[in-house]
């Protein structure tokens, strides 16, 4: 009965689209595509009959549906990245349901049909959107480790604030404006410290999915981007394993089959805090020293072919040090999460996905600088549930809606100055204490609709409430696709955005991520997209797009370092608006012997705050008006590839020095020296560059599979600056530039059983 008056509602909101748009005709094929080896659903896998405009692509649960097929015979055609293309004759006469499973292979060569490509994207509309096949993230790696941040960070429009920093400012938007999702899982910390690796291991992801902007009404809470990650469920078939010892670190995996499902096991640990001794021999003794560890771990369980359910979690911690001289440092870093996600077909064309999550970082930053010292103790809680129905009503029209809640919890501590004595609190100078609590409470819903064969829509509305602030925003959504030609098609994009969260980082470097919520003393951050992008195949194996974007913000903030007390969120920040445009180009070689692509970017970012700056408008940080990215991977034989990726970027902007005072205290004879700064981010450092290259050679040895890898890092051997500070211990101010790792050769072995 509860369907019936779901199907109903539905019915009613969507009859002005069309008024034969849920005739019931022709037939419908419908299944899943999996892995032949380890039966791990393929997300993103094309299904389509050669010759004709049917086709699909499967969903997050591997699941494809094309219907509306006309009685017949078909050559049936399955093809997805890194797999090897698969053909069946079929014949159409009533509803079938056909599961596939695909042999991992290298496809050399082979296109998809114009028809099946477009038939696919019918049920979504994607702009600015980048889909990298994990196949394709394993080779590119950088110290032996292959990693999905830093394979993003070569994609054009995408940047970060330095060669080894992780978080990604994507066109104009600041790291904490990015919604990153493991399993529908919020990430509050997607890096390691020095950003070298990011939280997540390749080992134990099956699917990644960015979005540069334009996102749908499904995702919010942030204004920039989304970056939505798939664990692997784990081998269905038997128990497998790999492991991999390197230089600078190793990993290891295990996963098998359980009941009517399987697990997967999953972890890493770095040595570079080891290795100290061995950059000393070599007179590098201004590293820090940092070591991290992870654990990824899941179990999936069908019930019967209409339920799935997964538990998964993951765990991580960072420990970092530093000393030179004017300047020590230490931080630890933890993320612990954990999710129960619960897959359900009410029918072949009707699914829900329901994910309860649970989300915790913390991170403790101290240090000393000229004699200044600090303490940043920060935690962050999460408590997600997510519910979202999606009905899949014919071939041309497609509807999602879905309600979320969110329970955050947020502690705060900051202490400058004298952080030694912890037993003095309110009326300590400096000091400043936070402790809240906030419910977030957001509504979706959305449509996509082929409106004729050459032109779809889709449009999408999404209602946030956060009790804290007692602010209610509503986010329309809208865009549009037009097949210019069969290989040219153009799309266009408009939304509304706003964000409760924020983020606190030393202006000078970003090694750590302390979140505040919006409270009443400030209003959501808010950001609106135009987006315009012309996609084509100038070539067989060969996609070229062109993005042309702007973007404004406002309610943005800027961390005001030299607050001393309060109790609002307000006086932590210094608000005001900004805007980002820019235009990509991106020309991707997905299939031969050669892969990879070549990207650049031309952008410009302009930020105004009152406070700041004296009201005139600046350049953030993360502004870099040039951006240039080369990656190629060639396969020389089936045992024997070789790769190499550059990059060039304008300097990052930062914030210089004027002149210095020195103050005294009653006693002091010297005092202690303190700098007036110039104008906000008023200087830049040199242009950033370099080159990475690697090899991987695969044997068999003791009836295993074994590869053997040598990646070279920075080779060479430009040291970039990560952040320029001033020492004033001295009567003499002396500029310190505290720079990255030199070049760094690795070897790495891997076994795979």
């Amino acid at each position: 009965m509860l369907k019936k008056q779901y199907y109903s509602i539905i019915i009613l909101f969507f009859i002005f689209f069309s008024t034969n748009a849920f005739s019931q005709t022709n037939f419908q094929l419908s299944g899943f595509v999996k892995d032949a080896d380890n039966k791990e659903t393929l997300i993103g896998a094309v299904v389509y009959l050669e010759g004709t405009k049917y086709g699909g692509a499967t969903n997050k649960e591997g699941f494809y549906i094309i219907k509306n097929v006309p009685k017949s015979k078909y050559k049936l055609s399955i093809q997805y990245p890194g797999y090897t293309k698969k053909t069946e004759e079929i014949e159409i006469k009533a509803n079938l349901k056909k599961n596939f499973e695909l042999d991992p292979s290298i496809v050399e060569g082979e296109t998809i049909d114009v028809y099946g490509d477009r038939e696919s994207e019918k049920r979504q509309i994607t702009i600015s959107n980048v889909q990298i096949p994990i196949a394709s993230i394993k080779e590119l790696r950088i110290g032996g480790e292959s990693d999905v941040f830093r394979t993003l960070q070569y994609l054009p429009g995408i940047l970060t604030s330095s060669q080894l920093s992780s978080g990604l400012f994507v066109r104009g938007g600041s790291p904490d404006q990015n919604l990153i999702l493991l399993d529908g899982t919020p990430v509050y910390n997607p890096s390691h410290l020095f950003g070298f690796i990011s939280t997540f291991n390749t080992d134990a992801i099956k699917s990644i999915n960015l979005y540069k902007g334009g996102f749908d009404a499904e995702y919010g809470g942030r204004l920039s981007a989304v970056l939505d990650i798939t664990q692997k469920d784990g081998n269905r078939e038997k128990i497998a394993g790999l492991v991999s010892l390197g230089v600078i670190s190793s990993r290891a995996t295990i996963e098998g089959p359980i009941g009517n499902g399987s697990w997967f096991i999953g972890g890493r640990r770095t040595y570079i805090d080891l290795m100290k001794p061995i950059f000393k021999a070599f007179n590098i003794v201004d590293l820090p020293n940092f070591g991290f560890y992870d654990i990824n771990a899941k179990i999936t369980q069908n019930f019967g072919e209409l339920d799935k359910v997964s538990l998964s979690g993951f765990t991580s911690n960072d420990n970092l040090d530093y000393g030179a001289f004017g300047m020590n440092m230490t931080m630890d870093v933890r993320n612990s999460i954990g999710a129960i996600h619960w897959s359900h077909f009410f029918d072949e064309d009707l699914l829900m996905i329901t994910n309860l999550s649970y989300s915790n970082y913390r991170n403790k930053f101290s240090g000393d600088q000229s004699g200044y010292g600090w303490l940043i103790d920060n935690a962050i809680t999460d408590y997600t549930l997510k519910s979202e129905l999606e009905w899949m009503v014919n071939d041309k029209l497609n509807f999602k809606s879905g309600i979320e809640i969110n329970y955050l919890k947020f502690d705060y501590l900051q202490d400058f100055g004298d952080n030694s004595d912890t037993t003095k609190t309110e009326d300590k100078t400096g000091y400043f204490k936070l402790n809240v609590k906030d419910y977030n409470y957001s509504a979706f819903s959305q449509v996509k609709y082929s409106i004729t064969e050459l032109l779809s829509l889709q449009t999408g509305i999404r209602a946030q409430y956060w009790q804290l602030s007692d602010n209610l925003t509503i986010d329309p959504r809208i865009s549009l696709r037009y097949y210019l030609t069969d290989k040219v098609k153009l799309i266009a994009a408009w939304g509304i955005y706003h964000q409760n969260l924020r983020l606190i980082t030393q202006p000078e470097f970003s090694v750590i991520d302390t979140w505040l919520p919006t409270d009443k003393s400030l209003d959501p951050l808010k950001s609106t997209h135009y987006i315009f992008s012309v996609e084509t195949e100038p070539m067989p194996n060969y996609d070229l797009n062109v993005d042309v974007y702007y973007k404004d913000f406002k309610n943005i903030t800027e961390y005001n370092q030299y607050v001393m007390s309060g109790s609002k969120t307000s006086e932590l920040f210094f608000t005001g608006n900004a805007y980002a445009l820019g235009a990509e180009i991106f020309l991707q070689k997905k299939y031969g012997k050669l892969t990879g692509w070549v990207g650049y970017a031309l952008g410009f970012i302009r930020a105004k705050y009152d406070s700041i700056n004296y009201g005139k408008e600046f350049t953030p940080k993360y502004d870099r008006t040039h951006d240039f990215k080369v990656v190629a991977q060639y396969e020389i034989s089936k045992k024997f590839s070789v790769g190499a990726n550059f990059t060039f970027q304008t300097g990052q902007s930062y914030t210089g020095a004027t002149s210095r005072l020195q103050t005294t205290l009653p006693g002091q004879e010297i005092g202690r020296g303190k700098i007036v700064p110039s104008q906000r981010y008023g200087l830049r450092l040199p242009p950033s560059h370099q080159l990475n290259v690697n090899a991987s050679y695969k044997f068999e040895w003791l009836n295993l599979d074994w590869v053997a890898l040598l990646d070279i890092y920075n080779v060479y051997n430009r040291r970039d600056i990560w952040f320029r500070y001033y020492n004033v211990q001295e009567s003499e101010t002396i500029v310190k530039d505290v720079l990255l790792l030199p070049i760094l050769p690795t070897v790495s072995i891997e076994v795979h059983f």
